[in-house]
């Protein structure tokens, strides 16, 4: 390396810096001992009801040899000023200043403790209060804490006027029941356990004092319903809970019914009677009897609230029965309309029922019914024959229907059939072969006698389809009846045919289609 040229290590001048700074600390560290602060320990918070004792502590820590403590102090703080409250002095003793004289005490007066005790709480006592060590040479060392002051309230409850009237027709709310929690700190929460419909309402009043009185007030319209429930009241104030219950009187009218008549008074029946049932409060005091638009059969006894019909059951005894019943309150009624019948309804067994009650269902309407559903089904099978045979009705050319004419006399007393046209007419579209041949000829023929016969065809093909032999001989009778002889085949066109509304005939083959 030349020289007079200097290298340096990066990172080389960091090192020994960290180096001499360690050493130095550790040095001080030896010749100096660690000094602990010296502190003043008090409680945070404390709190107490009125006219409890309390204890305020108040400690200094780590007092040092050199250190002399000369004076322990209490103050309070008042709108920012301080206030002394005791005085404890190594040499001159303990100092207790109005207006806690009487009331608080050192417990254990020395260089370390100034713990005091503070006894029969007032609400005035609530505050921050300071624990002051007065030390030489070092100086004064504090610590401050607060002083809760807590007040019970008084909780009662109060029922509203007794009895509670139901004024009939007047649904204003009153006021039932009253909850208070009186002079609390801090303030009660008060609820209410009912089945009522009422509701509450509340109010809290600040005392001059600190402390806080709540009121609740339930209100409610007086009812029948509401007669004998129940209305509790709960007040909660810290851990505590006060309840109180009370049971409500109400005065209301009569509530009417009428039990006795079942729906099945009929003719001959025997022991029958009509009872008033009356829901009051005060008691009903009277009852009264009477029938609408007419006068209680006399064989009717009334015996309080009942009436006893005595012998068997007349028709005399239906009608509109009213009870009225009339208490302190009012007055209130019930009807009651009494039907006889000439026999008794007897149910139709059903088998095993619930418990559930099941009215009566009458055998008029039972029969009603029956009889409806009867109908029904007749309408229907005589729907269904129709529409059957509808569906079987002619589906073939109509073209080919067959006409089968007679041309004799008819026997006596059977009407006539009615004369043939001497011009036949067939639809256009019909088969030649199956029209009629037109009567050509304009006169009739006779017989030796000089008879008519009927007329005479020039051409044989053009006759009826039934018609008689030439060959054969007609014979008359003493009845006036003229016998003809007719062609097998045409008999057997004719049991094979089935007559129709219009005077036609078609096969029974096309007929059945």
């Amino acid at each position: 390396m030349a020289a007079g040229v200097r290298t340096t290590c990066p990172g080389a001048g960091r090192r020994a810096s960290h180096l001499t700074r360690t050493a130095v600390l550790w040095l001080l560290a030896s010749l100096f001992p660690v000094v602990r602060p010296q502190v003043v320990l008090v409680n945070d918070t404390i709190s107490g009801f009125i006219g409890t004792n309390v204890v305020l502590h108040c400690s200094f820590t780590n007092p040092q040899p050199s250190v002399k403590i000369t004076q322990v102090t209490w103050q309070k703080a008042t709108n920012g000023s301080k206030t002394n409250v005791a005085i404890f002095n190594p040499t001159m003793g303990t100092s207790i200043l109005p207006p806690y004289v009487d009331r608080v005490a050192f417990r254990n007066p020395s260089f370390r403790d100034g713990t005091i005790e503070l006894s029969r709480l007032e609400l005035d006592d609530e505050g921050v209060y300071i624990c002051e060590f007065a030390t030489f040479p070092s100086g004064n060392r504090e610590s401050q804490l607060n002083l809760t002051v807590l007040a019970k309230p008084t909780n009662s409850m109060e029922s509203g006027p007794s009895p509670i009237i139901a004024t009939p027709g007047v649904a204003r709310k009153i006021v039932v029941a009253t909850c208070t929690s009186a002079n609390g700190k801090p303030a009660s929460t008060i609820t209410w356990e009912t089945t009522l419909k009422g509701e509450p309402e509340y109010e809290e009043i600040k005392n001059g004092n600190g402390t806080t009185t709540v009121i609740s007030r339930y209100r409610l319209v007086p009812s029948r319903e509401a007669h004998r429930q129940t209305l509790t009241c709960a007040i909660n104030y810290q851990l505590d809970r006060f309840t109180k219950t009370t049971t409500l009187n109400v005065h209301y009218e009569p509530e009417v019914s009428i039990e006795g008549f079942d729906g099945n008074w009929y003719l001959k029946r025997s022991d029958v009677k009509l009872t008033c049932k009356s829901d009051a409060n005060p008691p009903a005091t009277s009852f009264r009897w009477r029938m609408i638009n007419g006068t209680i059969p006399e064989n009717v006894e009334i015996q309080n609230t009942t009436l006893f019909f005595k012998g068997p059951v007349t028709y005399s005894l239906a009608g509109t029965y009213e009870c009225e019943v009339a208490n302190a309150i009012g007055t209130r009624s019930w009807l009651v309309e009494v039907n006889v019948t000439e026999f008794p309804f007897i149910p139709t067994p059903t088998g095993q029922q619930d418990t559930t009650t099941v009215p009566a269902i009458p055998m008029a309407i039972i029969g009603g019914v029956v009889g409806g559903v009867v109908l029904v089904l007749v309408v229907a099978v005589v729907l269904f024959v129709v529409l059957r045979r509808r569906h079987h009705t002619f589906k073939g050319d109509y073209n080919t229907k067959k006409h089968i004419y007679g041309n004799g006399y008819s026997k006596a007393g059977v009407p006539q059939h009615p004369p043939m046209s001497q011009s036949l007419q067939y639809p256009e579209d019909s088969d030649d072969e199956k029209k009629l041949g037109q009567l050509t000829s304009s006169y009739e023929e006779e017989d030796e006698g000089g008879r008519k016969l009927g007329p005479k065809y020039d051409d044989e093909s053009k006759r009826p389809y039934l018609t008689m032999d030439e060959g054969d001989t007609q014979e008359y009778t003493d009845d006036r009846t003229l016998s003809f002889q007719y062609d097998p085949e045409q008999i057997d066109m004719v049991d094979n045919m089935v007559s129709q509304n219009d005077g036609s005939f078609i096969s029974k083959k096309e007929w059945y289609v």
